[in-house]
């Protein structure tokens, strides 16, 4: 079999950086190079043709799933033409819902990813990404009134007993009260 041009190499990369991506936040980062080489198509042995390690590949989909974030809230900006709090109010809405609960691999990476982080070594470069990321997403959800942090917190931790209780009535109970506390007018 010959050599693939270079910008089928790129292509390949990509692909399996967006595959991982998703696949962490669905299963976590434990996912085996194997599984994730044949969720993306593509051979196991082709794996260190573009990554030097496992590891690498969790800095580089680490940071795609927060470039994801980040466009995201851009997206709603525009969407809400650049009226921060109506952009807010919609991002928690779909955040606290049961179809971002249920769909982890499309999902906020700051919940899917924390356990994973939480092992990481500390000067990982995807631990200081996910660091920036948290960071971020708490800045963008700051407004004059209610603290940023504090609102990821809830938005978060919500998300994460939802998950961890889906099945039950407690689950959605968990969303809607979140959802309430947080976009209750004072």
């Amino acid at each position: 079999m010959g050599r693939v041009s270079r910008a089928q190499a790129e292509e390949n990369r990509r692909r399996v950086v967006e595959t991982a991506s998703r696949l962490f936040r669905e299963q976590g980062t434990h996912v085996s190079v194997a599984d994730l080489m044949k969720a993306s198509g593509l051979t196991h042995g082709g794996f260190y043709k573009q990554f030097a390690s496992k590891e690498a590949l969790i800095d580089e989909a680490t940071a795609h799933a927060f470039g994801e974030l980040t466009q995201l809230h851009k997206d709603g900006l525009k969407q809400h033409a650049g009226q921060r709090d109506a952009a807010q109010r919609a991002l928690i809405d779909a955040y606290l819902s049961v179809e971002h609960r249920d769909g982890a691999a499309d999902g906020c990476p700051a919940a899917a990813l924390a356990g994973d982080m939480a092992r990481e070594p500390e000067d990982r470069e995807a631990r200081r990404v996910y660091t920036e990321g948290v960071s971020d997403f708490a800045a963008w959800l700051t407004t004059e009134d209610q603290d940023g942090i504090t609102r990821l917190c809830t938005m978060l931790g919500a998300l994460v007993l939802s998950r961890a209780t889906k099945g039950s009535p407690l689950s959605e109970e968990i969303l809607t009260a979140a959802r309430a506390a947080l976009t209750a007018t004072s």
